[in-house]
């Protein structure tokens, strides 16, 4: 099998990832792995124009795991507030649970902590995804116990199916983390 490689994406990736994204997060092929939304938001997951303007900003990388030259997998790892952020995790359905994501998890742990010299990394969970809140915690991050609201009427975020969303801020050190 071929090695899993990592990769900047770039502008013409957008439609790749939107594609992606939505694929892990919304609709019946979500169902097929576990990190499913599709009983809590409608609509979009990722809003083009927003992921174009990360691709471009400084301190901010859309990482892309490939193998064989087919994408598995992204996620947004940036700079905020002087700690590393982690969002739009993403890895295709049908390979959830094989290791793709964890490795994805770690090289954006690596760039945040080896690149760009930050000592934490954090993210933000809906805040009633108690597994995928386990998941994070196997890899070492804890809740900080902030909460922010989830912001209803910009369906950008997509259209929620539920008045309760919040969301929970996560984080890990990454100070002699390994990777």
């Amino acid at each position: 099998m071929d090695t899993l490689s990592f990769r900047p994406a770039t502008h013409a990736d957008i439609p790749a990832l939107v594609a992606l994204v939505t694929s892990a997060y919304r609709g019946d092929v979500s169902r097929q792995g576990w990190t499913t939304e599709a009983d809590l938001l409608d609509g979009q997951r990722i809003d083009p124009d927003v992921l174009a303007r990360d691709i471009g900003r400084a301190r901010s990388r859309i990482l892309v795991a490939e193998r064989a030259g087919e994408m598995l997998a992204c996620a947004h790892v940036a700079e905020e507030d002087g700690a590393g952020y982690f969002g739009m995790f993403s890895v295709r359905p049908d390979l959830q649970g094989g290791g793709v994501g964890k490795a994805m998890l770690a090289e954006a742990e690596r760039i945040a902590r080896e690149d760009w010299q930050l000592p934490t990394m954090r993210m933000t969970v809906i805040d009633i995804r108690d597994e995928l809140i386990a998941f994070y915690g196997r890899r070492g991050y804890a809740c900080t116990g902030i909460k922010k609201p989830f912001p209803y009427g910009d369906e950008r975020y997509g259209i929620p199916k539920r008045a309760d969303l919040r969301f929970e801020i996560l984080e890990k050190p990454l100070t002699g983390a390994a990777a």
